[in-house]
């Protein structure tokens, strides 16, 4: 079975967006100034920490960024495998992201609103969590969705203003339908950080807020498979 495509994508990755917003609010706000989707910052974050500037964590973003790695790895294998033998490939992508964000909502279970436990328990749900934006980004490239990678905002942002009205320019979609599904990106990266931050801020347990987005995820999955066949239409009979 193939992911949905046009609107029915579009939503579905609309919702993977603001997810992702969520996360990187959770992380960062709760965790020690540490994102777990966008690598982009992380990698800016160890460079400052590596300098001794910012008092940023090394530890964190080292193992942010390593586990990001590795579920990228893991992802393309099981997505790759799936597809090779003809098996629904993009819900199980989405549920095995699910799985690992709740795995990473019950190790943090005991550790208060503000989350401040041991080291070695941070480091192990930002690490599970990490894994599932790996896999995430793994999922978000092989359904090829424009303007929808689901964790980087800045190339929609730019393909958005550049072919407006304003930068005119038609190689990057000026006359097309693009800009609403543009404008869909940034925004609804920004409206799940600012849930995910209104959530931390009203004193939201951090693992409920994750369990959340497990929820979210694992729904998104299971609708899926409906999606799909509503786009295939009913089966042709033979007259």
């Amino acid at each position: 079975m193939e992911p949905p495509s046009g609107t029915a994508l579009t939503v579905v990755m609309v919702c993977l967006t603001v997810a992702t917003g969520v996360l990187d609010a959770v992380s960062f706000l709760a965790l020690g100034h540490v994102f777990t989707a966008t690598q982009t910052g992380n990698l800016l974050f160890l460079g400052f920490g590596i300098a001794g500037q910012g008092g940023l964590p090394v530890v964190l973003t080292v193992v942010s960024l390593g586990s990001f790695a590795l579920g990228a790895v893991l992802g393309a294998r099981m997505e790759a495998t799936l597809a090779d033998r003809q098996q629904h490939w993009f819900p199980a992508a989405l549920l095995a992201e699910a799985g690992l964000l709740a795995a990473a909502a019950v190790t943090g279970w005991e550790a208060g609103p503000a989350w401040g436990p041991a080291l070695a328990r941070r480091c192990t749900v930002i690490g599970l969590m990490a894994v599932a934006m790996g896999v995430r980004n793994v999922t978000a490239i092989r359904v090829g969705a424009p303007d929808l990678t689901t964790t980087v905002a800045t190339r929609a942002m730019t393909a958005l203003f550049s072919g407006s009205p304003l930068g005119h320019d038609r190689r990057l979609g000026h006359g097309t339908h693009a800009v609403p599904r543009r404008l869909a990106s940034v925004a609804s990266m920004f409206l799940g950080a600012l849930l995910g931050a209104w959530l931390i801020g009203l004193g939201t347990r951090p693992h409920l807020v994750l369990l959340l987005v497990a929820v979210l995820v694992a729904a998104t999955a299971l609708l899926v498979p409906g999606l799909t066949h509503r786009q295939d239409g009913p089966p042709r009979t033979s007259q």
